[in-house]
């Protein structure tokens, strides 16, 4: 990939969540000046494609734990702001592991606009993270799909049972959940990554499947990974492996 591929090239600080996010920077900045290593923007606004509905998603980057703002999640001006905090330590060392939420999150490490980084710590987070992907073994992403499938299984199982008792909202909350999970054992499978929650069902045509759907897809799904050498279902002894 190209280093700035996905990525805004400036920030347009016409637009209100623009402006508000120059003024976000400037105001961590002035308040904690020796602690701030970089600050940046995630989500739609580092794509260029946010809309009236957008949130802001900001990123903190400190020397040391502790320091910096508190992580924050609220409105501002009538505008969502999430306001993540990470040492750079923390940040690099996340962008080296590989989770079974990979898929929603290597957004984050691979396309971030720079609002602050004299140390170009956001371009090494970025490398550090396709580094992982390219010497990540195949047996790693199935494992972590492994783990998604059994939540997304578990998931669904419990949402059918609900739904024949008549618990319709527990059955359809659960089926959310499995959806999710489901999408994200696809994305693993694909090394497929999404921007969000809703991005992954809908890139992966869960969105819409019902409990029988999501049924079917599940077993192929559990046929693929036994195929691919991490089967979902084993004797005791496989539990430990």
């Amino acid at each position: 990939m190209a280093e700035n591929e996905g990525v805004i090239e400036e920030l347009d600080t016409t637009t209100v969540r623009g402006s508000l996010a120059a003024r976000l920077r400037d105001a961590v900045q002035k308040r904690w000046p020796a602690d701030v290593q970089a600050i940046g923007l995630c989500g739609s606004m580092a794509h260029g494609d946010d809309n009236d509905g957008s949130d802001i998603n900001l990123v903190v980057v400190t020397y040391r734990p502790k320091t910096g703002p508190k992580p924050a999640l609220r409105k501002v001006d009538g505008i969502p702001v999430e306001l993540r905090v990470t040492t750079g330590e923390e940040g690099l060392g996340q962008a080296r592991a590989l989770t079974p939420r990979w898929p929603l999150q290597a957004d984050q490490y691979i396309t971030t606009f720079p609002l602050h980084d004299p140390q170009k710590w956001f371009t090494d987070q970025r490398e550090a993270h396709l580094s992982l992907l390219a010497e990540a073994r195949p047996i790693e992403f199935t494992g972590m799909a492994r783990h998604d499938w059994a939540v997304a299984s578990g998931a669904h199982t419990r949402a059918v049972r609900l739904a024949q008792w008549f618990d319709t909202d527990a059955a359809l909350i659960l089926m959310a959940e499995a959806r999710l999970h489901a999408a994200l054992v696809t994305g693993l499978l694909t090394r497929t990554h999404f921007r969000n929650a809703a991005d992954a069902v809908r890139r992966t045509g869960l969105a819409s499947a019902d409990t029988q759907e999501l049924g079917a897809i599940l077993k192929y799904q559990g046929e693929e990974l036994g195929a691919r050498g991490r089967p979902v279902d084993g004797a005791l002894g496989a539990l430990f492996d």
